[in-house]
């Protein structure tokens, strides 16, 4: 299968909280088969139902692995308040990609779809097979910085977001 590599074409006009020096987002539709797997794994693995997200790890067309964003809560009613507005950084209208320490619904960066998918992809195969590899995102229009280092880290090629991820997913 050939893989569709395009920049988005509001791409330009996108200014991306944080994007590191030498890096672009590339978009594919969400036809594309590892897009639709990442919006799967979002909509029902995610426990952070304000702002789900789902990420696959994909290499020689092959998914290596996948994660949700995970809330901190653990009880289903916290995470249904969270759900439904209640958030201590919403409160102090914290920036996306900031302050997660505030709310304990919030993910933690350890705790995004990236970093989640990074580890279950090592799990399941090695951190040398996972070199080199892409990794495709559902429901975030950019990735924070410390999912940019663990991406890095990994040796995550290339990031992939949804068509108008920008318009979909801003919040």
């Amino acid at each position: 299968m050939t893989e569709e590599k395009i920049k988005n074409n509001n791409s330009e006009k996108v200014k991306y909280p944080y994007l590191p020096e030498g890096r672009t987002i590339l978009y594919v539709s969400e036809a594309n088969p590892f897009m639709a797997e990442a919006m799967r794994i979002r909509n029902t693995q995610s426990t952070d139902k304000w702002h789900p997200t789902g990420a696959v790890i994909v290499k020689d067309g092959k998914i290596l692995g996948g994660g949700a964003n995970q809330s901190g809560f653990k009880n289903p009613h916290l995470i249904e308040a969270h759900a439904n507005g209640w958030c201590v950084r919403k409160l102090f209208k914290a920036k996306s990609g900031t302050k997660y320490w505030l709310c304990p619904g919030c993910s933690t960066n350890k705790k995004h779809a990236e970093n989640t998918a990074v580890r279950d992809a090592i799990k399941k195969t090695s951190a040398k097979e996972v070199s080199g590899a892409d990794l495709y995102l559902y429901g975030h229009w950019w990735c924070c910085k410390e999912c940019w280092d663990g991406m890095i880290g990994a040796g995550i090629k290339d990031v992939y977001l949804v068509d108008d991820a920008w318009n979909i997913f801003k919040s």
